[in-house]
């Protein structure tokens, strides 16, 4: 298990973390307020919102692990 969609990609079993481009563009906010003026220390820190759910289907047959269809509907992505 692993929090990057690259490490699945290439083999890993299941991925779940946060979404990439959604935290570059809130960085990017927080960029913005701070060339703005704002002080860092008065940004409030933020968690984050969005999650990838990525299973790797080969690695799951190769390590005899079956899906609970359940959990394939929630999936964002399946790799075969």
């Amino acid at each position: 298990m692993t929090t990057t969609r690259e490490f699945c990609e290439d083999r890993g079993f299941v991925c779940y973390g946060v979404n990439p481009p959604a935290q570059y563009k809130r960085g990017a906010v927080f960029i913005d307020k701070i060339l703005r003026g704002a002080s860092p220390a008065a940004i409030p820190i933020e968690q984050p919102t969005i999650y990838n759910l990525v299973i790797n289907l080969r690695t799951a047959k190769a390590l005899g692990v079956t899906i609970p269809p359940p959990l394939v509907q929630r999936v964002d992505q399946l790799i075969d």
